[in-house]
């Protein structure tokens, strides 16, 4: 598996949906060399007759080839529902400067995530819905497992990319509406860099919170640049600093307070595991800078345990 993007290379497939493709397959083959080679990510279109059931759905073509009886699989009958969260604040365009130094920002980071998502649960018959919000929730469709759907979210997510408007954060806001929208038991996997203003971290818990009351099991991806925005490793020298979402300026040398913000987010991030863990809420740190592997592998490990 690759330890790092390549936005480049990444790019050169053009389309979002045939990159999905690629980087699913490759994550397979990874997958399958790996611990996990035990894990199945393909899925079945057919399952087994069961005796005693409706014969209404009986694939009689699949009879006449194999002398077995398979059914029909059909979007109600799919293994798992996941409904995927996108961040789409202006703060998640950070590093501004990221196409010039070959590397992607916070939302593009996201949303190519959401793609491979999308064409893994694709491929495992599950369905799959996409809510993108930022000062309020922009796109809500409930989670579905047709193909026209599938087209549908990955255009959604192809216009993600070509977007950027200064919108504020309502991160709290959102979930909890988001939260009172889906209404059947799902896998809820939000990606946000968590930067809500004016909101402090029991007002987020209690979104997520609101969350795991209605039964829907929660991954976060916490996705950051973590050598800038953890690491605060800028180079010697002043800069000026500008809030995406609201443009104010601020004109320091990073050294002056390095070692205090290092610490109060080293806090920030302590507080948001440790309340995480109390909810029983899949917190990961999503760095921009690493590949799609660790999302992808934390989601069908949490899928796993999900359906057996």
């Amino acid at each position: 598996m690759a330890d790092v993007i390549n936005r480049q290379k990444i790019e050169q497939f053009g389309n979002l949906e045939l990159l999905a493709k690629v980087v699913v397959e490759g994550f397979i083959t990874g997958l399958h060399k790996s611990p996990f080679h035990g894990f199945s990510v393909e899925f079945a279109e057919h399952r087994l007759y069961n005796n005693g059931e409706s014969t209404r759905h009986i694939d009689w073509k699949m009879y006449a080839k194999t002398d077995k009886m398979f059914v029909k699989r059909y979007e109600e009958e799919t293994n798992l529902r996941c409904q995927v969260i996108i961040d789409h604040s202006s703060s998640m365009y950070f590093p501004v400067e990221a196409k010039s130094k070959n590397i992607f920002n916070k939302i593009e980071f996201s949303a190519y995530c959401a793609a491979a998502l999308t064409e893994l649960l694709k491929r495992q018959r599950d369905a799959i819905g996409l809510s993108i919000f930022s000062d309020s929730i922009e796109t809500h469709t409930p989670a579905k497992s047709n193909l026209a759907h599938q087209k549908l979210l990955f255009n959604v997510l192809e216009n993600l990319l070509k977007q950027h408007q200064n919108k504020t954060t309502a991160a709290i806001d959102a979930l909890h509406e988001i939260a009172n929208r889906i209404h059947r038991r799902s896998l809820v996997v939000i990606f946000s860099d968590l930067m809500d203003s004016g909101k402090n971290i029991d007002d987020l818990m209690h979104a997520l919170q609101h969350l795991k009351y209605n039964k829907h099991e929660v991954l976060l991806f916490h996705v950051l640049d973590k050598k800038l925005e953890i690491d605060f490793d800028f180079e010697n020298r002043p800069y000026t600093f500008i809030d995406l979402e609201t443009g104010a300026k601020m004109k320091l040398h990073p050294t002056a307070l390095k070692e205090k913000y290092i610490a109060q987010m080293a806090n920030f991030e302590h507080d948001i595991k440790l309340k995480c863990g109390q909810l029983a809420i899949d917190y990961i740190a999503a760095d921009i800078n690493e590949g799609f592997e660790k999302v992808l592998l934390a989601y069908l490990i949490k899928r796993n345990k999900m359906i057996k």
